[in-house]
């Protein structure tokens, strides 16, 4: 039985050289002794430049002392799973790979397997920024609201005061217009006080944001070029016309997370069956702006979860890396500058988002 498995005509070669994740052979000394073609595109150097230079020195530097304790443990006949570490692109982008690693200590070889995860990488990283930004603004509305609390009781009580002596039997006509004119001097008091307080709300939801003319296709291309790995890995295609509208005042960063949220959910969520299918279109008529996003992925039911789809935490489908926050902070993004967003999904019939920008 075993004669016949050892004979029998097994080609490893295409699956090595097929395969979309990463695969490498390393040698204990440090060096690659093979690496498969999608890996080799990833990284941008010639098989000779790969082969002639240290592993590590591909590696991040600030990776790379990790990294290298990690490999002793490699060495030490200690399998590696669910490592993460930066490689350095020959155009000097930056890749996050999630690794397992099997030493073969006879052969004094490490057989690994890797799989690109910048684009998460990058979404945590949006997401942790986002959250910071939220905590530094909610303690801003806190003590704006203990100010507000302390600063209107006197305005408040004041005007409590003069009613009740307005209601007095006792008052002459020039005295109860005199305490009318104490009242509308109070009112317009409170009125300022008021205002002031939503002036410095706006302040607060609007700190740091910086609104520019932003390109449609400058910010698709930007971001199929930071997960284009993923994009190809999931046979995507896109369909995008942006000639209806090139451009738009908004801001930068958050366009490049509404068009990074919706293209990888779009990936994430796409149906087993077919491949992902994007369209975007941009149109401005009659002073309207909007943006179109359409995919032919899982949908939604918009009867159990329509209500639900943009708030926090919310998840639809059984995947492990939804967080339930991409579509929350698309939705923030777009609200928090003036415009709004509506989604049109049936099951296994995909979505249209709609976005209305602000005129």
């Amino acid at each position: 039985m075993l004669e016949a498995l050892a004979s029998a005509d097994i080609q490893l070669d295409p699956f090595f050289d097929l395969s979309m994740d990463y695969l490498c052979v390393a040698g204990y000394d440090g060096y690659f002794r093979k690496i498969n073609p999608a890996f080799i595109e990833l990284l941008g150097y010639s098989k000779e430049e790969l082969f002639s230079s240290l592993i590590c020195e591909f590696i991040y530097e600030e990776d790379r002392e990790l990294t290298a304790s990690h490999r002793k443990s490699l060495i030490n006949n200690k399998p590696l799973v669910n490592f993460e570490n930066r490689y350095i692109c020959k155009s000097g982008e930056l890749v996050w790979l999630h690794w397992t690693s099997i030493p073969m200590p006879d052969k004094q070889l490490v057989y690994a397997i890797a799989k690109n995860i910048t684009h998460k990488k990058n979404l945590e990283s949006e997401r942790i920024s986002h959250v910071a930004h939220l905590s530094k603004i909610n303690q801003q509305l806190k003590q704006l609201n203990y100010t507000t609390s302390h600063d209107l009781r006197s305005p408040v009580n004041n005007l409590l005061y003069l009613a009740d002596i307005l209601g007095s039997n006792d008052n002459s006509d020039e005295d109860n217009k005199k305490i009318l004119e104490y009242i509308k001097q109070s009112a317009q008091g409170l009125k300022t006080s008021l205002n002031s307080y939503v002036d410095a709300l706006k302040e607060n939801e609007e700190s740091n944001v910086r609104v520019e003319e932003v390109y449609f296709e400058t910010i698709f291309q930007k971001v199929q070029n930071s997960i284009s790995s993923l994009i190809k890995d999931s046979k995507a295609k896109f369909y995008a016309d942006f000639s209806g509208m090139e451009s738009v005042e908004f801001n930068t960063s958050y366009m490049e997370s509404i068009f990074l949220n919706l293209i990888t959910n779009s990936i994430k969520y796409a149906r087993p069956d077919s491949f992902p299918e994007i369209k975007i279109i941009t149109t401005g008529n009659n002073g309207e702006k909007t943006f179109t996003f359409s995919d032919n992925g899982l949908g939604f039911d918009m009867e159990k979860v329509g209500h639900l789809i943009f708030n926090l935490n919310q998840r639809f489908h059984n995947t492990k890396d939804s967080k339930g926050v991409g579509l929350y902070l698309v939705h923030n993004h777009i609200t928090s500058l003036g415009g709004s967003i509506s989604v049109e999904s049936k099951v296994n019939e995909g979505s249209t988002f709609t976005i209305k920008f602000k005129s």
